[in-house]
C-alpha cells in the first residue's frame, strides 16, 4: 500500500503555486472566450483529438500512427500561425483591452458609447432612416460578424448615421458593436419565427427578434416607415422609445450605473455640506 499513499501524499501548496494556477486559469478562460463562435473551436476539438490519438498510440503501441502524428506536430505551428493570424491578432488587441488595464475608464466609456448611440438613433428616427443596431453581451456574435463587412471602428453617430444612408453600400443589414468597437456592418440576422409576432412589424423588427430569441444581444430598431425608435432584448420588443427613455433602458440592460450612482452621492455630500 505504500505505492497509494505515495500517489495520494499531496504536497505543499504555497502561495506561489495558488498565483500559479490561478494566472494559468485566467489565460485559459480568456483564451475559450476569444475562440468562442468562431472556427477556432473546431480546430480547437481536432488538436484535442489528434493529442488523445497520440497517447493512444503510445498505449497501444500503434508505431506507425505514433511517427506520422510527432512528425505532423512540427508543422502543426506553423499551420497555426499561417490558418490564424487575424484571430492571433485580435487575441493580442484583445488582451492589450483587458478590462484590467481600462476599470477606471469603463463607467465613463459606457456612457459616452449609450449617448452616442442615442444620439444617432434619434437622428435616424428624425430623418426616418431604418437602422438596426446589435450590441454584443455575454454571447459572442461572431458568426454574424464574420458574414458582414469588418470595420472596427469607435462608435460615434456620425458614422452611425452614414452606415445607414441609402446611398451607402452598407445600409442593408446590421451594424454590431462589440464592447465600445463597431465591429462589422452589413450584418444579415436570422428572422423571427415566433407566429405570435405582429404581422406589421418589418424585416429590420423580425431580424431583431430573431437574433435575441438565440441569445442575450440587444437589438435597436429604427422603423422606416414610422420613424420610432425600439429595442430588442430575449424575444421581446419593447417600441415607440423617446431619447430619454432609450438611454434608460439601454443603462440598465447593460449594467453601467455606477458613474450615476457616484454623480448621485457627490450630490447628496454637496446638498449635506
Amino acid at each position: 500500500m505504500n505505492w497509494l499513499a505515495t500517489i495520494l501524499k499531496r504536497p505543499d501548496i504555497g502561495w506561489a503555486d495558488a498565483l500559479d494556477i490561478a494566472i494559468v486559469s485566467f489565460l485559459l478562460y480568456e483564451l475559450l472566450l476569444l475562440i468562442r463562435g468562431t472556427r477556432a473551436v473546431q480546430m480547437a476539438l481536432s488538436g484535442g483529438f489528434l493529442l488523445m490519438l497520440y497517447f493512444l498510440s503510445q498505449w497501444l503501441q500503434l508505431e506507425t500512427v505514433n511517427w506520422v502524428i510527432r512528425n505532423l506536430a512540427a508543422y502543426v505551428v506553423f499551420a497555426i500561425i499561417v490558418l490564424f493570424q487575424a484571430d492571433i491578432r485580435r487575441a493580442l488587441a484583445h488582451f492589450g483591452r483587458a478590462p484590467f488595464f481600462r476599470y477606471f475608464e469603463r463607467a465613463e466609456h459606457a456612457d459616452e458609447t449609450i449617448e452616442e448611440l442615442v444620439t444617432a438613433a434619434t437622428n435616424l428616427a428624425a430623418r426616418r432612416t431604418g437602422a438596426i443596431i446589435v450590441l454584443e453581451r455575454q454571447i459572442g456574435l461572431r458568426n454574424y460578424i464574420e458574414g458582414g463587412i469588418p470595420l472596427d471602428a469607435m462608435i460615434t453617430y456620425d458614422l452611425l448615421s452614414s452606415i445607414f444612408q441609402q446611398a451607402s453600400p452598407l445600409h442593408d443589414g446590421a451594424v454590431i458593436i462589440q464592447g465600445d468597437r463597431i465591429a462589422a456592418a452589413a450584418c444579415f440576422l436570422p428572422l423571427s419565427v415566433n407566429p405570435r409576432v405582429s404581422r406589421d412589424l418589418g424585416t429590420r423588427h423580425r431580424a431583431a427578434l430573431g437574433l435575441t430569441e438565440e441569445n442575450d444581444a440587444i437589438a435597436i430598431v429604427v422603423s422606416e416607415e414610422r420613424g420610432a425608435i425600439s429595442i430588442a432584448t430575449a424575444g421581446t420588443l419593447e417600441r415607440d422609445l423617446s431619447a430619454d427613455a432609450l438611454r434608460n433602458r439601454l443603462a440598465s440592460l447593460l449594467g453601467h450605473r455606477r458613474r450615476r450612482i457616484r454623480r448621485r452621492v457627490e450630490e447628496a455630500r454637496s446638498s449635506l455640506a
